[in-house]
């Protein structure tokens, strides 16, 4: 998540004064992540989420309950998505990268909670608070995290009033994670690769350790090469790549999958030479990031078999396949997960 401009979030509070007492609050007690006392709902039917994480995990908890994307869906998208739920309405983010909220239409839509997973820093307290006192919406936040998975779909769960979906889906977070550790286990550090993420269609746009974006890497007990600063993306050269020298590197941009291996700037990189670059599923959303939701779950599965093939236990295809089923609804047959991951 970002910051909203001061423009926009002046824009934005006059603009939801207007609509405070169609969108009074009531309902029961819920204390959010940040600590924040809110009263929710007992039910919320119409729940906007702030940024693409928290669409995401909307999505998989109470797709009925959803007004609208905060981005436009790809084509690719629609057919791993509920009937009827790919056609709601581009409303536009609070949070997020482009910041591009439609006032009116999300006026119009009416919605009972506003929900955000990510961040839960003073900034984003500070503006749920403030769109929450002006508006009369509610306003929640829960830790995204990779670490506060599990206990943050619970949270979200409960807000929404669907405990029995969020410990379904918690409780599959929590196994997925515990297979992943039994089998780092058993694989010493010297036999962990070192990784680069690459994104853009010239690999040079990166996240380092303390990004959430690469935040997967450390996850599954690689090492990320990238040494950058700061919890955001970053700009690197080819050069820079070369002396890292990753075993392995994942990219989230089809172009530049497709040229790398021609490309002379990358050319005696280790994961280069070796043939193991490998392009990130990313529908309906992205195994990596993109956003960094409960999608990173089905990352962990694919990036399990892609970085320890001789370790990782159970059939890629069945288990990508369960986790779309419970997660996003339709069941991808065989053909499908075949080109998802690119096969």
């Amino acid at each position: 998540m970002i910051h909203l401009t001061r423009r926009h979030l002046a824009g934005l509070l006059l603009a939801l004064v207007a609509a405070g007492p169609a969108l009074a609050r009531d309902g029961r007690a819920f204390t959010d992540a940040t600590g924040r006392a809110v009263q929710i709902p007992g039910h919320a039917q119409r729940v906007f989420a702030a940024g693409p994480p928290a669409a995401v995990l909307l999505y998989a908890l109470k797709p009925q309950a959803m007004v609208g994307w905060v981005r436009p869906l790809k084509p690719q998208d629609r057919p791993f998505l509920r009937a009827g739920l790919a056609e709601l309405p581009v409303l536009g983010r609070l949070t997020g990268r482009g910041d591009t909220l439609n006032l009116e239409v999300l006026l119009s839509a009416k919605p009972e909670l506003i929900v955000d997973y990510g961040s839960v820093n003073a900034t984003f307290a500070d503006l749920a608070r403030r769109v929450q006192d002006q508006a009369g919406v509610p306003y929640v936040l829960v830790d995204g995290s990779f670490a506060a998975m599990p206990q943050a779909v619970r949270q979200m769960a409960e807000a929404l009033g669907v405990p029995e979906r969020g410990e379904t889906l918690a409780g599959y977070a929590e196994t997925t994670l515990a297979d992943l550790d039994a089998m780092l286990a058993d694989i010493p550090e010297a036999a962990r690769p070192g990784v680069y993420l690459a994104r853009g269609p010239e690999g040079t746009e990166t996240a380092g350790r303390a990004s959430i974006n690469a935040e997967i890497i450390a996850r599954v007990g690689a090492r990320n090469v990238v040494d950058a600063a700061g919890d955001g993306l970053a700009n690197v050269s080819p050069e820079q790549v070369q002396a890292w020298a990753p075993d392995v590197i994942i990219t989230v941009d089809p172009d530049f999958a497709a040229k790398v291996g021609s490309m002379p700037e990358w050319q005696g990189i280790p994961a280069v030479a070796n043939r193991q670059v490998y392009l990130a599923p990313s529908a309906p959303f992205g195994f990596i990031d993109a956003p960094p939701s409960v999608n990173r779950l089905a990352g962990v599965i694919w990036l399990s078999h892609k970085l320890y093939p001789q370790a990782a236990k159970g059939d890629l295809h069945r288990q990508i396949a369960d986790f779309h089923e419970l997660f996003y609804g339709p069941r991808p047959d065989d053909a499908t997960v075949s080109a998802l991951l690119g096969e």
